[in-house]
């Protein structure tokens, strides 16, 4: 059994969705400065790095992320390779996926350049409209996608995020998908558990043969 850590690292000069919270670091009780034991304190969004985005995100009212039930997050999963020349995943690409497939992990060529480099670009491949409604008349219960939004919308209305949350269907953002081959997985992602919390940041690991 081999098994793919895909989340992305927490640490200083991480890549943040253009007006979220930056990472960082400050310790406050250090060894190497005499103190007899290290304390860091760390300050972070909800949707930093690889993370899971609950209904209430963008739907009011809904559910927060310490009630999201943790079978919906972990269990079989498929990922999907998307050609690197896609920039919006549609109905196309989602007829690609079996029938009775719950969770979808979409790899695009946003994981090769994060692997390159991890900073932020705006040009990232994404989910668009009509991918997302197709992806509901699929049955599809979570949307993985390597890029820190699944939508790419300038906007403002998101409305992507509101087909998806809207109808159910979680969103796990942030993935980094360059090693993992596309096929069947077993996911396992557990998300903080943060009290009344808009999203959650993830480790998620995936196992296979």
């Amino acid at each position: 059994m081999r098994r793919w850590d895909v989340s992305m690292p927490l640490a200083k000069g991480m890549p943040a969705f253009p007006g979220d919270p930056l990472y960082d670091r400050e310790p406050v009780k250090s060894i190497a400065r005499g103190d007899p034991y290290s304390v860091s304190r760390v300050t972070f969004g909800t949707h930093a790095g690889t993370h899971v985005d609950p209904p209430c995100h963008f739907i009011p009212g809904a559910a927060t992320i310490d009630r999201i039930d943790l079978e919906r997050l972990n269990g079989p999963c498929r990922v999907i390779g998307v050609p690197d020349a896609t920039k919006r995943i549609g109905p196309a690409e989602v007829a690609a996926i079996p029938p009775r497939t719950e969770r979808v992990l979409f790899r695009t060529a946003n994981s090769a350049r994060w692997k390159s480099r991890l900073a932020f670009f705006s040009d990232y491949a994404s989910v668009g409209e009509d991918g997302a409604r197709a992806l509901i008349d699929r049955g599809v219960r979570l949307v993985g996608v390597d890029s820190l939004s699944v939508e790419e919308d300038s906007t403002g209305r998101f409305p992507v995020h509101h087909a998806l949350l809207g109808a159910g269907a979680l969103i796990l953002e942030g993935l980094l998908l360059a090693d993992v081959p596309p096929g069947e997985y077993e996911m396992h992602c557990l998300p903080l558990l943060l009290h009344d919390g808009d999203g959650g940041p993830a480790r998620v690991v995936l196992t296979g043969p």
